[in-house]
């Protein structure tokens, strides 16, 4: 190869400082298409929040000394600052007081005062065993905030737009496990306290594991800490919880999610028909499963 081909012609060095320049230039002009640290032009869509991945592990949250933790956070404080800061009036607490099985609890959302409200209205054992659905677009976009509601009220994200079907699947492996789930149907707080319509997940949820769905419903609530405010305040409240509905035979999601939906407003609208609150005699029985049943005896010199 002549010597002078590296000075000159296709593959000098002259023909390649031009290509490099070029390149150089070509980035400059695509970063000034970008408007790299200018303002957004109006004509520009609004950025939107994307929906945060999926926290890695949660399992820890379900897990000993966590459970013991949130146990002493919740009696010790989240129960004491809810009775001094509501005194919230509890009816047909008997459904919730002692579940035999994993069942899916349905209550309307109006303020974060909710879940709190509604844990202390279940009681030490069926709390320590419920899980709370908590949207992943608000409390899981800061990875600390995740964290903290987690231990605290041992919640698991859920994305309220798209993955519907990871969601059914995980809620369903928390079910299968023995764990209970507190979900909102309506999907987000109500801005004036009136019900909104039911999502029907919850129907498709309560009829593919044929779980049994306790309604439930808070009024009061939306005074202690509406939507738009950080400081609680006191007010009072007052929970009702239903006799526990199950999927009829035949029954389609989407029916069934209207029949919880319409069992929650009948709650809220003070209804006390039997089919809504159980007969005196259903009452009677559920409240009897909380009364201390005998230790069983091996035999005559069975120690205590």
């Amino acid at each position: 190869m002549p010597a002078g081909t590296w000075y000159s012609g296709e593959w000098g060095i002259s023909s390649l400082a031009s290509r490099l320049l070029g390149v150089v230039a070509d980035a400059r002009l695509m970063r000034r298409g970008f408007h790299s640290g200018t303002p957004r032009p109006a004509t520009w869509a609004e950025r939107s929040t994307a929906v945060p991945d999926r926290p890695s592990d949660l399992a820890w949250a379900r897990m000993e000394p966590v459970r013991s933790i949130r146990y002493g956070i919740q009696k010790g404080l989240s129960a004491p600052f809810a009775e001094v800061m509501t005194h919230p009036q509890i009816e047909g607490s008997e459904w919730v007081q002692q579940l035999d099985r994993p069942a899916i609890l349905v209550a309307n959302h109006s303020s974060h005062a909710d879940t709190p409200l509604l844990l202390h209205a279940l009681g030490d054992r069926v709390r320590e065993r419920t899980v709370v659905a908590a949207a992943a677009d608000y409390f899981y976009r800061r990875p600390w905030l995740g964290r903290v509601v987690s231990l605290w009220l041992n919640t698991f994200p859920f994305a309220r737009s798209g993955g519907a079907q990871e969601v059914m699947h995980r809620s369903s492996v928390l079910l299968k496990s023995g764990w209970n789930l507190l979900v909102f149907p309506e999907g987000t707080r109500s801005p004036d306290g009136r019900l909104q319509p039911f999502k029907p997940g919850v129907g498709h949820l309560a009829v593919e594991n044929r779980t049994p769905v306790i309604p439930m419903h808070v009024r009061g609530s939306q005074r202690v800490l509406p939507k738009g405010r950080n400081v609680p305040l006191p007010a009072p409240v007052r929970i009702r919880v239903g006799k526990p509905l199950s999927p009829g035979a035949g029954e389609t999601s989407r029916d069934f999610a209207d029949r919880v939906e319409q069992a929650v407003q009948a709650l809220a609208k003070g209804s006390t028909s039997p089919e809504l609150t159980g007969s005196w005699i259903e009452r009677w029985k559920a409240s009897d499963k909380r009364a201390p049943r005998p230790r069983a005896r091996l035999g005559p010199e069975a120690p205590e």
